[in-house]
């Protein structure tokens, strides 16, 4: 009984082969020129191909006409099927099947905040040090010591030294004109000798003996190292005097931060003893040199500080607001692919066709990243590129393959000028 089931079954198998082969004898017979991917680019001579491209849609191209491991035509790529030798060309059904998504290319405003910690500083260009050029005896101190605050022309100190007298009387004795352009009188102010102090000796041809010496500089004494009695030599620092009305800040950036920090971009800065000020100021200098060992890079923002709220050695919270919210062009950050050494973004053509553009890309803000060269204004870009790109797959190697290769090269590699050279 089984026996008999499987014979009928094996007969039914045998005739269903019969008619199989039989109808596609039939089919040859009737259509001799059935088409396959060689054939196919015979019976087309006119059209030049480009290059053949993987049935099912992978990353793998032939100059030559080839098969897979499946024992299927590579499909032929003809001329008129790219718009340049650098398009890429994926199988419309592959492409719905992705749901890749495009984005056009619009102008945007973006503003980027950028943080940095930062430390109050002394601006070097507001501080002075009080030494003579001549070796003096100092006979009077005024009550100033450090920390306190001095006017521009008020006397520090009274002093005298034995070459300021010796020039000194040969300006009182005549030897110097009326205006005090004499050799002596020249003498005396090359010295540092104050101009008042050089003319009186010069009207009045009197030596004072000891002459008041003034601050250089509306301030406030960092030192004082002026002691009654005491001689001081050519040279040495007597006083160190800073104007505290402007400050600088310095920020450590860090190296993704480092190109929102442009020079004249505006600063907002908080200390951290008083959180709630606000100051504003603006970037006033990049330093040349990085720092190895943080990856950052410090930035000088000078700030207006006319109530001394801000001392130097303060800790302070840095905000950059860079960008401005001017107007950039810009594409979404996930339709920005980087090789390594090129940064490309994918431009939908249409019809499963998409072109590769090396651009320039600038800051960042919101999810989306400022174009400076490489697309247009409307350009529809691939917002995930991420259906090019098999799991197993670098991208560097991934974008190697979205180039055609070059008539003549090697048997399924992509050669051509790849977007990662």
């Amino acid at each position: 009984m089984i026996w008999t089931h499987h014979k009928r079954a094996f007969c039914v198998l045998c005739a269903l082969a019969i008619v199989l082969a039989v109808g596609a004898l039939h089919l040859l017979d009737r259509f001799p020129e059935w088409p396959s991917a060689v054939s196919v680019a015979a019976a087309n001579p006119e059209r030049r191909i480009l290059y053949y491209r993987n049935p099912m849609g992978l990353p793998d191209t032939s100059p030559v006409p080839k098969k897979d491991s499946m024992n299927m035509d590579y499909l032929p790529v003809y001329e008129d099927e790219a718009t340049n030798a650098g398009t890429i060309q994926i199988a419309p059904e592959r492409v719905q099947k992705s749901g890749v998504r495009t984005e056009p290319v619009v102008m945007r405003s973006m503003t980027h905040s950028v943080r940095a910690p930062g430390l109050v500083a002394l601006d070097d260009r507001r501080v002075s040090v009080v030494s003579t050029r001549f070796d003096a005896f100092i006979t009077s101190v005024g009550a100033f010591t450090t920390g306190d605050a001095v006017k521009k022309g008020e006397p520090l100190m009274t002093l005298f030294g034995q070459e300021y007298l010796n020039a000194a009387t040969l300006v009182a004795a005549g030897l110097a004109n009326s205006n005090g352009t004499g050799g002596p009188a020249r003498r005396l102010e090359n010295l540092g000798v104050p101009k008042p102090v050089v003319d009186s000796i010069v009207s009045t041809h009197q030596v004072p003996k000891a002459f008041a010496w003034p601050a250089p500089r509306d301030g406030h004494i960092l030192e004082r190292n002026a002691v009654e009695g005491m001689m001081a030599k050519a040279g040495d620092v007597l006083f160190k005097i800073a104007d505290l009305s402007n400050i600088w800040v310095l920020a450590d950036v860090a190296e993704a931060d480092v190109p929102a920090a442009i020079v004249g971009t505006p600063v907002e800065v908080r200390a951290k003893a008083d959180p709630q000020r606000v100051f504003r100021g603006k970037i006033g200098l990049v330093y040349p040199h990085f720092n190895i060992e943080t990856r950052t890079a410090r930035v000088r923002i000078e700030l207006a500080n006319p109530d001394h709220a801000l001392m130097p050695g303060m800790f302070a919270d840095v905000e950059i607001l860079s960008g401005g919210g001017a107007q950039v062009m810009a594409v979404p950050d996930s339709s920005v692919l980087d090789s390594g050494t090129r940064t490309v973004v994918l431009v939908a053509k249409g019809g499963g066709k998409f072109e590769p553009h090396p651009v320039q890309v600038g800051r960042r803000d919101g999810g989306y990243a400022e174009i400076r060269d490489g697309l247009k204004v409307g350009n529809e870009v691939v917002v995930s590129a991420n259906f090019l790109i098999d799991a197993e797959s670098n991208l560097k190697a991934a974008l190697a393959g979205l180039t055609p290769p070059e008539t003549g090269g090697t048997d399924g590699k992509v050669l051509g000028a790849g977007v990662n050279k």
